[in-house]
């Protein structure tokens, strides 16, 4: 078994939630360990049980979230949820689902003029970058977070961070964007919209000469030509971008802000969720704690592997006991389980003993409603 001294101080999530001090709740890790379900879960607990009127904002494509709470689909406008028990808290629940595309064409609308908007959104490079830029998705989440901060509608904001390759993504590619859209390259190439309006290739060829070559058979001209385009017509933003960006990482360092590290007993999961935990340190931002889902556990702590197999053995010796050897062998492997997903846990725990964390039981079923969403959210809360 995991020694004593690896097991993390516990996680107390409803205080987290009943503290009206905490307005985001931000959900992170690796992909494929409940990071959606959990984050419905805390908020549906903070509607009903904390009286908190909150809103969950998710990435999720498969839209479980909107199944999950007996809607028929989400957008990128908040939805109440109904039938759900706030009578006595008088709570609110709402619910979204992430639109990055559309979010980057509300921030375009509110931040330029709507001949200058027709003329971006016809731009190609834009309807590229807005629907598949490497970045965008993440950026975009932060700019809604911002955006429903900023209305101040909502007591609390639970955040489902971005399926990607690296939790990291959420809090890099923002910044990586930001600084594209701001960068040295684009600023040279919308240098001609301010030298009198002369094309782009007069301008870089008298004075760049071999630049102009080498940009062209990389980018090729057509390419060249969008992105030229697509810069300055974007010129009145740039500022924008870097400057609201920053604005909400200054909000995800404050403290009322509070980390949540979702993870599975898995290594890559459990890996992943120590590298944000230094990550998250290094950047002074608050960690509440780490969820770790889907842990089993047996129905009989104190009888371990050894001693059940054991038994099992003695009993298929003596014939007959069938349906008990079978039973013993069962708990043996399950106790087995228990003990390998404990070691992994303690990698996280070894590194960042401070760290309070709940672990919830594994269940039975994939979540499909309220009533499942309201099982995980009590169990998050019990440990």
């Amino acid at each position: 078994m995991v020694p004593s001294d690896n097991v993390a101080p516990p996680l107390d999530v409803d205080r987290i939630l009943a503290d009206p001090g905490v307005r985001i709740v931000v959900c992170c890790g690796a992909g494929g360990v409940g990071k959606t379900t959990t984050a419905a879960a805390l908020a549906l607990r903070a509607a009903e049980e904390h009286g908190r009127r909150a809103v969950v904002l998710t990435i999720d494509p498969a839209r479980r979230l909107a199944q999950s709470l007996g809607l028929t689909e989400l957008d990128n406008t908040p939805r109440q949820v109904k039938g759900i028990d706030v009578e006595a808290s008088g709570g609110e629940l709402h619910a979204m689902m992430l639109d990055m595309k559309r979010t980057f064409d509300d921030v375009v609308l509110q931040h330029t003029d709507p001949a200058k908007a027709a003329e971006i959104f016809a731009n190609p490079f834009y309807a590229a970058m807005s629907s598949t830029f490497a970045g965008t998705q993440e950026y975009m989440a932060m700019e809604k977070l911002g955006q429903l901060h900023a209305r101040g509608e909502w007591d609390l904001i639970v955040v489902d961070t971005p399926p990607s390759r690296s939790a990291l993504d959420f809090l890099d590619a923002p910044a990586r964007l930001s600084r594209f859209l701001d960068g040295r390259m684009l600023r040279l190439l919308l240098a001609p919209a301010r030298t009198g309006g002369r094309s782009m290739f007069t301008f870089v060829t008298a004075g760049f000469g071999m630049f102009s070559r080498v940009v062209q058979r990389v980018l090729g001209a057509q390419l060249l030509t969008d992105l030229s385009g697509f810069v300055a017509a974007l010129d009145s933003m740039f500022g924008g971008f870097r400057q609201r960006a920053e604005q909400t990482y200054r909000i995800l360092q404050a403290r009322e802000t509070a980390f949540l590290l979702v993870a599975a007993p898995e290594p890559d999961a459990v890996r992943e969720a120590a590298y944000f935990a230094g990550r998250l340190r290094e950047e002074q931002m608050p960690l509440a704690g780490l969820v770790l889902n889907r842990v089993h556990r047996p129905a009989v702590a104190e009888l371990d592997a050894a001693e059940s197999l054991a038994a099992a053995e003695r009993l298929a010796g003596m014939g007959g006991h069938e349906g008990t050897v079978e039973v013993l062998r069962a708990h043996a492997a399950l106790a087995q389980l228990a003990v390998r997903e404990q070691r992994v846990a303690a990698r996280f725990t070894e590194a960042f003993p401070t760290v309070p964390a709940v672990s919830v039981s594994a269940q039975p079923a994939d979540v499909h409603d309220v009533d499942g969403l309201r099982t995980i959210g009590a169990a998050i809360s019990r440990g």
